[in-house]
């Protein structure tokens, strides 16, 4: 499941050239989505296996990290949020 999210933005990820050019990204939300993309590299790796699980999803500080700048992105593109981070809780 993790590793779908992140495949899936990587995909996304290779058509922001393409938005900027476009003028539907400024170069603010580019910085967030290439740091984005910068945690979930790093934590890429046989020896970071665990932090791919559905549990890390929910407590691992990369996840965490990848969750703020995802929120600073939406609060770039459609303005100001109130509203605190949902509680993560895994159901199983």
């Amino acid at each position: 499941m993790t590793d779908e999210l992140a495949l899936d933005y990587d995909h996304a990820f290779r058509v922001v050239g393409h938005l900027v050019g476009a003028g539907r990204l400024d170069y603010e939300v580019v910085a967030e989505l290439r740091a984005i993309d910068a945690v979930l590299c790093r934590m890429g790796g046989r020896e970071n296996a665990e932090r791919w699980s559905k549990d890390a999803l929910s407590t691992d500080p990369g996840w965490n990290e990848v969750r703020e700048k995802a929120r600073r992105v939406l609060v770039c593109l459609i303005g100001g949020w109130r509203l605190p981070m949902p509680e993560i809780r895994v159901v199983r």
